[in-house]
Formats: structure tokens, C-alpha cells, sequence
């Protein structure tokens, strides 16, 4: 079992930090002081968080107004409730400028619905926000990305979104790795038999089947893939042409998400097989999360099949 940490509190416990050094840093909830555990920064800054209540399209217009005077006005709440239910406001009055927004999303995934059930699991967010311009877009791999995540988007120029999780969130169990906006993270290379490019917390599991991989004779390098926009396109491609096929891994639906952008990437520069793991283009049920992955075929075992897949597809293919 992995060690647990909390994306939530590690939010807040930067944005707190960034605004003891920058004066423009506002917080702004939706009735959420108690999902993203802000009640510290409330505290500290009570001139400088605002409370809208149930209305996060208010949240988002309020948030632009500020931005337009030259604040820092950071949104936070559940993420299917910004980049749905306020997704014009976001898209119209934020994105359109380019305004210095930034929005966080909390339960981001299958994975962090288990407490609130279907309505909770958010795992369209992603690929709502990659369909707007302009937006720069994360998700973070656990506690100590998201500080250095924080730290990255609040000198981004420009409309952000970063997903974070439930608050018991997996660390990521390999050699530290720096954060570096718009780059993938190698974090385990055994190989250029198959690129796993993977993101957020189901990132041990990639880690894992690269392990067994390894044990059976087929070298694997597993990338982390935490910025969505802007998309390490070169260090991406650099991979793929390495090693001509991959498996992407998501706690998101494969429609929109990593997925699609890893496939995008190669169809256009370098067409190579490219398995996708995550939630099959369905609802999902709630549940326990380490279940709910292996239910939805994106376990060890599901991560090791596709590798193989993919790499039997490229292997015919070179013989055509």
C-alpha cells in the first residue's frame, strides 16, 4: 500500500505561502472553506477571502472582475462544479481575456468520490478544460507536486486549472523529481520497449508494471505526464519515436483526457499503436478507490496487457 498524503491541504498550505510574499493572492470558495481545508487562510487573510456561497458561476464572474483589476484570484472547489457548471463563465469571461485566474478542482477522478458518491467523481474536467484556449492545465501527481504545481501556476500569465484530489491521496513512490511546468517526468526508465505515460495518483501503478515488465524481459519507461496544456510535445515525441508504441493511464475518461492527447500527438508526428487505460466512456460506480481502478481495467495486470498489446501491434506492423 501506498503512503497516503493530502493534495487539499498541500494547496492551501502554498497558496498561503504565496500570499505572505504576493499581496494580490485572493482565495475565492463556493460554499468549499471546508473541502480545500481553507479555514487557515480565512484566518490569516480574512480581507482577502470571499465565501460566494452555492454559486459558482458568481464565483468565476467575481473572480474575472478582480483579475480585470490586477488581482491573483484563485477559485477553488470540487472540479466538476467549475468546468461544469460554470464552464461559460470560465470560458467566456476568463479564458476569452486571458485573465490571471486560477482555478483549482478538487476530487478530480474516479477515485475521490467514495464519501460523496457519483456526483463527486469528476472525471470529464480535463478534457472540458483542454477544449478552452488559452487555459494552462495540471494534474498534479500527489502532496509535493501540488506545492510545486502551486508555486508554478501563479506565474503563469494567463487563465489556469489544476486538479487536485480527495485529501487522502497516494504519494507517488519513486526518486524525487523535480516539477517543471509543461515537461514530463521520467520516473522509471528500464528501456525503450514501451513508453507508459501516465499522470496523478494511479502513477504507482504504472511504476509497477514497468517493475514486472522488466521481470519478464520487456524494458519500459514510464513518463509522468502532469501538464496537460502546455504538452511536452518533443520530450513526448522524443519517447514515442523511441520506442513506436504506448500505453497511457488515467484516472479520467479516456475521451478528452491524456489519452487523447498522447493520441493526438501521435497520429499527427508519429503514428505508433497507443493503448488507452481509464474510465471506458461510462459513469462509474462510486467505491473504494484502489477497487474502483481495478474494476475500471486500469490495474497492474491491465497496465502489463496493454504494454504487451502494443507492443505485438507494433512488432506486425514492422513486418508488414
Amino acid at each position: 500500500m501506498a503512503r497516503i498524503g493530502n493534495t487539499r491541504q498541500a494547496f492551501i498550505e502554498t497558496l498561503m505561502e504565496i500570499a505572505r510574499q504576493d499581496p494580490r493572492t485572493v482565495l475565492v470558495c463556493a460554499d468549499s472553506i471546508l473541502v480545500i481545508r481553507a479555514r487557515p487562510f480565512a484566518q490569516e487573510f480574512p480581507d482577502r477571502f470571499i465565501d460566494v456561497g452555492i454559486a459558482e458561476q458568481n464565483a468565476v464572474a467575481l473572480a474575472a472582475g478582480m483579475a480585470s483589476c490586477g488581482l491573483v484570484p484563485y477559485v477553488a472547489t470540487y472540479a466538476g462544479f467549475i468546468t461544469m457548471r460554470a464552464c461559460e463563465q470560465v470560458r467566456t469571461f476568463v479564458a476569452y481575456p486571458g485573465l490571471n485566474v486560477r482555478f483549482i478542482g478538487a476530487n478530480g477522478g474516479i477515485a475521490a468520490g467514495e464519501r460523496e458518491g457519483v456526483t463527486h467523481q469528476f472525471f470529464e474536467d480535463l478534457g472540458i478544460m483542454r477544449t478552452i484556449p488559452g487555459i494552462t492545465v495540471v494534474a498534479p501527481a500527489d502532496q509535493q507536486q501540488v506545492k510545486e504545481a502551486t508555486t508554478a501556476i501563479h506565474k503563469v500569465q494567463g487563465p489556469a486549472y489544476m486538479r487536485i484530489g480527495s485529501g487522502r491521496d497516494p504519494i507517488v513512490e519513486c526518486e524525487y523529481r523535480p516539477f517543471e511546468l509543461g515537461k514530463i517526468r521520467i520516473l522509471a526508465d528500464f528501456g525503450r520497449d514501451v513508453a507508459i505515460f501516465a499522470n496523478g495518483p494511479i502513477l504507482n501503478r504504472a511504476i509497477c508494471a514497468a517493475e514486472r515488465l522488466r521481470q519478464e524481459g520487456i524494458k519500459a519507461v514510464v513518463a509522468d505526464v502532469h501538464t496537460l496544456r502546455p504538452i511536452d510535445r518533443d520530450g513526448i515525441l522524443e519517447l514515442i519515436r523511441q520506442t513506436r508504441s504506448a500505453v497511457t493511464v488515467e484516472d479520467h475518461n479516456i475521451i478528452g483526457g491524456l489519452g487523447s492527447a498522447i493520441a493526438e500527438l501521435a497520429c499527427q508526428d508519429c503514428p505508433v499503436p497507443v493503448m488507452r487505460l481509464g474510465l471506458p466512456d461510462t459513469y462509474p460506480r462510486s467505491g473504494e478507490p484502489e477497487a474502483l481502478w481495478d474494476h475500471y481495467d486500469m490495474g497492474v495486470d491491465d497496465i502489463e496487457r496493454a504494454a504487451r498489446h502494443a507492443i505485438a501491434l507494433r512488432n506486425t506492423n514492422d513486418d508488414r
